[in-house]
């Protein structure tokens, strides 16, 4: 039997390899970890597909 509630791992930007300029100004808005639906959306566009999210 676990005690310990786990620990929710957070994605970071960084994980994407989006390039520096996009990191760049993602950390200049304050944004430090990506929201549930940018984690799954990012890497769909990354790879040149069409999205729509809701």
């Amino acid at each position: 039997m676990q005690t310990e509630p786990l620990l929710e791992k957070k994605m970071s930007f960084e994980a994407f390899g989006l390039r520096p300029e996009i990191l760049r100004a993602v950390a200049e808005k304050k944004y430090t970890i990506p929201t549930p639906i940018q984690e799954k959306a990012i890497p769909i566009v990354l790879e040149g597909k069409d999205l729509i999210g809701c």
